[in-house]
């Protein structure tokens, strides 16, 4: 039962959601637009709250078009927002953000959303920087709305980023340990990502979640099922974009187990 002040609550936060899908102008559904025109659950709540201050700042006017009719919304928008929100908690993380980092992350965004969405995705996070984010609010946010595997990809896309220099500082691997644990992944996953990142035989049997000492049907049985757990199709339901980066993710188990193999000798 919803006690008064409860109620008051969630009133508030549906008219700020209200607020913050009017000032979409900028990001409506129409060709190359970053964000679709429906009200998802990532106007509420903490990401939310962030997300008006940066609808507020970039959006001119408002929208005409009003399409919540869902309450989830389209999961590849609300997977965008949430992605958005955890780089930069990970920018964020030794106190400072530099040019050279923003660069990479443009670069990261332009190859998985394309030149103009890569662009007001960083308008976006630009805004989003500037604001203190309540890291363990937001990921509880996430977990209650964003499935496992979309989970996982942010993961895995948070690593692409913040190892995009070919160098991962241990500021920010603590703060995406932090993030997983916070968004339920799975201890053997999260390593899994993580040692996607290295190269070398121990790494290998790390991303396929398998021991040194596994025989060769284990490391074969292991290999079908990350395989299966790590599909592109997994993530099918956030659209093309982020399809592509988790076939990224997809050919690093392949890399693992060939790697495996080379070592062991067998087929």
């Amino acid at each position: 039962m919803f006690t008064h002040k409860r109620m008051i609550k969630i009133s508030w936060e549906f008219h700020a959601a209200i607020e913050n899908f009017k000032r979409m102008k900028n990001f409506k559904i129409s060709g190359s637009s970053l964000l679709g025109a429906g009200l998802g659950w990532w106007f509420l709540g903490p990401v939310g709250a962030l997300l008006g201050f940066v609808m507020g700042t970039l959006a001119e006017g408002l929208s005409d078009e009003f399409t919540g009719t869902q309450a989830e919304g389209n999961p590849r928008d609300g997977f965008l927002v949430s992605l958005l929100v955890l780089i930069a908690a990970v920018m964020k993380a030794d106190g400072k953000i530099v040019k050279a980092e923003l660069d990479f992350v443009k670069i990261y965004l332009r190859r998985s959303l394309g030149e103009q969405k890569a662009s007001q995705a960083l308008l976006m996070l630009r805004e989003i920087l500037k604001k203190q984010i309540v890291l363990a609010e937001v990921c509880h946010q996430i977990r209650s709305h964003v499935d496992y595997n979309a989970r996982i990809e942010l993961v895995h896309m948070l690593f692409g980023v913040a190892n995009s220099d070919g160098h991962l500082p241990t500021s920010e691997l603590h703060v995406i340990q932090q993030i997983a644990l916070a968004l339920g992944i799975s201890t053997p996953d999260f390593q899994s990502i993580q040692n996607m990142y290295q190269k070398n035989t121990d790494s290998a049997y790390k991303v396929l979640e398998v021991g040194k000492s596994a025989s060769v049907e284990e490391v074969k049985k292991a290999y079908k099922k990350m395989a299966i757990k790590f599909h592109p199709d997994k993530v099918a339901h956030l659209g093309e974009e982020f399809q592509e980066t988790a076939k990224e993710k997809f050919q690093k188990v392949n890399e693992a187990f060939e790697s495996i193999k080379k070592e062991r000798g067998f087929n």
